[in-house]
Parts: structure tokens; C-alpha cells; sequence
């Protein structure tokens, strides 16, 4: 009988271990888009010769704030797109792409944002990335722009724009993504570094979103941290790295 009592506990243990892994996997979510954010003046460091660097100093808006590399959807692309649009695009001669159709109004606030727009990085951005959301290129350009704002309002931006030309750990950036987008946001984020000479610099952040990232009906609340708390867990990538300052 002890035996069976034994058995019994030790089945209800198990039953108890995998339940619980299960209710932790789920409420972490699944990553549906992933929100790229570069720090430009690092991918100017490898790219001199691109417009939106030979145009840069350290007076512009992407010297101290993240940069809009593009919002993705995951395991999508190019979707309803001809294969000779898709050689164009992988040519990268981007300025040759279909020009984006977008408002005055975004597209002022993506040519702020994304400093790629002088190389004609939305037209393939939108051809490779935001084809696959069904959304207009103005309220896909619009949801992008508006997260990336939301990134360079935080503690993550403050962090990197007070550490320009000093290197920074992923703990502290672990932390910054933490008190602004709540307990183990930092989870969600990927850190991408280059090295470009003897240095390494932080490139990129990818942060992971949920489904909702491209719902266009919603307002003009915050909500990125819901966005990031409702995605999967990923690992964190590079572990420290130079902030970047503006200029060659």
C-alpha cells in the first residue's frame, strides 16, 4: 500500500511539474513580429558610403534615439510578391524598388525615424516585410514608427544616450528594459554587436511582440509593454559592447 501511496505522489508530482512548465511557457506567449531598432551611428561605422551616413553628425535625431530597421512578422515574407520584384529587392539597388505610397504625415514621421528611408530602406522593408501584415503601407509605416517612438521614450534610450562612446553590459540594458516595460521584459530582447576595427559596437536590438503589434485600431496609448510581455522568451545575444557616437 505504501508503495502504491509512493507511486501515486510521485505521478501527482510530475503531473504537477509539467502543468506548471506549461502554464509558464503559455503565459510568455508566442512571438508574432519582432520590432528591429539599430544604433545608427554603429551601422554607419560599417556603411560610410550609404546616404543616411555620409549625412550624419551628431546633431541629428539618430545620434542619441534607436533608429527603425523594420517591423517583421515571423516566418513571412514577401508575400503576393512577383520573383522579379524579389531579385530587385534582394539587388538591394533599393532606390529602384516601386516608390511606398505613404501620407505626408508619416511619411515625416518615418523619415525621422528611420534614417534608411534615404536609401530607400521602407520600399524594401514594405516589400519584403510589411506586404505580409494585409495592412495599408500608411498604417503599417505608422504602427512601426509609433513603437519605435515608444522605445526612444524609455529608460533603454536614456541608457544608451548617457553611455555614447562607453561600453555597456547586457545587465544594464537587461535592467533598463525592465523598468520601463515591466518585470522580465528583458526576456523578449535580442542584442546584435559588430565589430568594426578593434572595437565591438552594439548594432541592433530586436525585441519580440505578440500578435497585436499590427492591430490598427488601436489608439495612441503606450503600449509596447504589452506588446513585449505578451511575446515568446529568446536569448539575450551579445553581452556588452561600445555605444557608438555619431560620425567616422
Amino acid at each position: 500500500m505504501k508503495h502504491l501511496l509512493r507511486v501515486f505522489a510521485v505521478v501527482l508530482l510530475s503531473i504537477g511539474t509539467v502543468a506548471s512548465a506549461a502554464a509558464q511557457e503559455h503565459s510568455r506567449g508566442r512571438t508574432r513580429f519582432i520590432l528591429a531598432a539599430s544604433w545608427e551611428p554603429a551601422f554607419c561605422a560599417a556603411n560610410q558610403k550609404k546616404a543616411e551616413c555620409r549625412n550624419q553628425s551628431s546633431g541629428n535625431y539618430d545620434a542619441t534615439n534607436f533608429s527603425l530597421h523594420g517591423l517583421w512578422p515571423m516566418r513571412q515574407e514577401y508575400c503576393d510578391i512577383s520573383d522579379d520584384l524579389k531579385q530587385a529587392d534582394r539587388g538591394r539597388d533599393w532606390k529602384d524598388l516601386p516608390a511606398v505610397q505613404l501620407s505626408q504625415d508619416v511619411k515625416a514621421k518615418l523619415d525621422k525615424v528611420m534614417p534608411g528611408t534615404q536609401s530607400g530602406l521602407e520600399r524594401h522593408e514594405w516589400i519584403k516585410h510589411g506586404t505580409c501584415t494585409k495592412l495599408s503601407a500608411d498604417q503599417y509605416f505608422s504602427i512601426a514608427a509609433g513603437l519605435i517612438a515608444e522605445l526612444n521614450t524609455s529608460a533603454v534610450r536614456d541608457l544608451f544616450a548617457k553611455n555614447i562612446g562607453k561600453e555597456l553590459d547586457a545587465e544594464s540594458i537587461k535592467a533598463a528594459f525592465d523598468q520601463s516595460f515591466g518585470e522580465d521584459a528583458n526576456a523578449r530582447i535580442k542584442m546584435s554587436c559588430r565589430k568594426v576595427g578593434n572595437v565591438r559596437m552594439i548594432s541592433e536590438l530586436t525585441i519580440g511582440l505578440s500578435e497585436d503589434a499590427i492591430d490598427p485600431q488601436q489608439g495612441s496609448e503606450p503600449r509596447l509593454a504589452k506588446l513585449i510581455q505578451g511575446a515568446g522568451s529568446t536569448s539575450f545575444g551579445c553581452d556588452r559592447g561600445v555605444v557608438d557616437a555619431a560620425g567616422f
